[in-house]
């Protein structure tokens, strides 16, 4: 039984899934499986994937439609072994050392139940266009109650997606697996609820990237994060009487609100950069924008 579980819900991520996967088998952390759940792709990522297969440390199966990302995460979670679990979704990166050094941070100690990372965010090949970004402020070992709540206050994911998060396998399953009752919070609102079974450990060191889509730039995107922001909020407070003051949520309803907006105006601007970047002669070697400032 292999240590790690790296995880890959694929759907119609033929630009990208080579990439990803290259990134995942590239681990200088040895002692891992990798499974991959491809959602009935239609754009020929199960045929891309084929090659993998000859990797001792890989399995491949597919899901039929219905039930969108909560399903297909749920399944290939369950379909995982390790006693640690990493979901790298089909269009992200992992960078070599990460599962080393979230291995090293979570058997650090017993009460730590997940290790977050900061994230750069790259272009459509890999290319890093923001550096470092995630955690809030947040290091080394925390109380998942403090972490919640810096969550909850700061109106956004402090965590990161979930290739920025190794899991205690057996608590995120104890927990429900993933939380899609706000669905674009699905990330946020499992790791909050992994955390408050213990502590986190927070790396402040880039060790993933996340890819920017096009649906991060519309308008209907920021409308719907800031509602699901506001439900979740209201879910913690709820659920955990005691963690939360009505003024946290208040002001994470009005902090998330204003992130929604922030986050699609930057999308939209680095949408134009990475133009820029296309047609920029030796584009490729300059090797992207270090920041936004």
């Amino acid at each position: 039984m292999s240590t790690v579980s790296v995880v890959v819900p694929s759907f119609n991520n033929a630009d990208h899934i080579e990439r990803t996967m290259d990134s995942i088998l590239a681990q200088t952390y040895r002692d891992i499986e990798v499974i991959v759940s491809d959602h009935s792709s239609s754009d020929g990522t199960w045929e891309l994937l084929q090659p993998y297969a000859d990797d001792p440390r890989v399995r491949l199966f597919q899901t039929t439609t219905g039930g969108g990302a909560p399903r297909n995460w749920t399944v290939v979670c369950e379909a995982a072994k390790g006693r640690y679990l990493k979901l790298v979704c089909g269009d992200d990166l992992i960078y070599p050392t990460c599962l080393e050094e979230q291995v090293q941070a979570i058997e650090s100690d017993p009460d730590i139940v997940l290790v977050a990372c900061q994230r750069d965010v790259v272009d459509d090949i890999g290319r890093p266009l923001v550096r470092s970004r995630g955690l809030h402020g947040l290091e080394g070992k925390v109380p998942g109650s403090v972490a919640v709540r810096r969550t909850v206050r700061a109106g956004t994911n402090v965590f990161g997606e979930p290739g920025c998060v190794l899991f205690d396998r057996e608590v995120l399953e104890r927990t429900g697996w993933w939380d899609a009752r706000a669905p674009y919070l699905i990330d946020q609102a499992t790791c909050s609820r992994v955390a408050l079974k213990g502590s986190i450990y927070a790396l402040r060191r880039s060790l993933a990237g996340f890819r920017v889509s096009s649906e991060q730039w519309s308008v209907k995107l920021a409308h719907t994060q800031a509602e699901h922001a506001a439900q979740f909020h209201h879910t913690v407070a709820a659920e955990n009487p005691g963690l939360l003051s009505e003024g946290d949520v208040r002001l994470g309803d009005r902090k998330a609100t204003a992130m929604a907006w922030i986050r699609r105006s930057t999308y939209v601007y680095l949408r134009q950069r990475m133009r820029l970047l296309d047609v920029a002669p030796g584009a490729r070697r300059a090797g992207g924008v270090r920041s936004l400032g």
